[in-house]
């Protein structure tokens, strides 16, 4: 099953910026890098911590507590394929963005 998630108008962030995204008991972090935008889960796989206020370095966000990377585009962890952040497809239609969720990558 998959599920497509409206993101308010104001949670869409503008080039260069992120915003952090909260339903269903659920947190995601949205990257706008070079107008491509990335949404991922808000919680480092190591000990949970939030990634969305860590150093971002093109389409790598680094994690503020312990310093782990993870790119944006897979979610691993960067020089691995072990550790990864959930991530999750952005779709915009008729100016309307969607976070797609589906069943395998929902936790």
């Amino acid at each position: 099953m998959t599920r497509r998630i409206p993101v308010p108008c104001g949670k869409y962030p503008q080039p260069g910026n992120r915003t952090l995204f909260e339903f269903e008991e659920k947190s995601l972090a949205l990257f706008n890098v070079d107008g491509q935008v990335y949404a991922i889960d808000d919680s480092c796989p190591h000990q949970g911590a939030s990634l969305w206020g860590g150093r971002l370095d093109g389409r790598v966000i680094q994690c503020g507590a312990h310093g782990l990377r993870f790119d944006l585009r897979s979610g691993c962890l960067l020089n691995s394929t072990q550790v990864k952040v959930a991530t999750y497809p952005v779709d915009v239609v008729d100016g309307q963005a969607f976070i797609i969720i589906s069943e395998e990558a929902a936790p």
